[in-house]
């Protein structure tokens, strides 16, 4: 980041720039990081939004689009340091989710394969699965889905209704 760029952002938000700074971000755990990602998101919507109103207003005095965005550019810089601090933190959230579900997922294919293994019936225990069904018993239908059979029922009654209209 160029120091005349970071010159340019208040106390405060230079340090939540600096949070987001690698050697930081890697003691971040997940949740932690969630909340760096927003805040600074939401500081990046901020500058952004000023910046975009700023030029938006002076492009009637103006009569340019570009004469006028030279004249808001503090409001752009902020935005784009920002912007790149929002980058590494998602670049970082994204190795640590994965990872994290990379954890997650070998545990509980360990936790099926000892279950299965002690089961005996070859398939996981509590699977839910009804024997030479390849659907799962349920005691009550899901409300999505009735919903979406209903809406196809009625798509085809009035498809149906059309032709015998002719």
């Amino acid at each position: 980041m160029v120091k005349a760029t970071f010159g340019v952002l208040s106390e405060a938000d230079k340090q939540l720039v600096l949070e987001a700074e690698p050697k930081r971000l890697k003691q971040l755990d997940e949740d932690q990081l969630i909340d760096l990602h927003a805040r600074i998101r939401r500081a990046r919507n901020r500058h952004t939004k000023l910046y975009r109103r700023e030029a938006g207003a002076q492009v009637g005095a103006d009569r340019a689009r570009g004469a006028a965005s030279k004249k808001s550019r503090r409001n752009a810089a902020r935005a784009e340091v920002f912007e790149d601090a929002l980058a590494r933190v998602s670049r970082r959230l994204g190795a640590v989710a994965k990872a994290s579900a990379d954890a997650l997922r070998a545990e509980r294919v360990a936790q099926a394969r000892a279950g299965k293994g002690s089961s005996g019936s070859g398939k996981a225990a509590g699977s839910g699965k009804v024997a030479g069904k390849g659907r799962a018993k349920t005691s009550k239908a899901n409300p999505a889905t009735k919903k979406q059979r209903a809406a196809t029922k009625a798509a085809g009654k009035r498809r149906q209704a059309k032709k015998d209209a002719r």
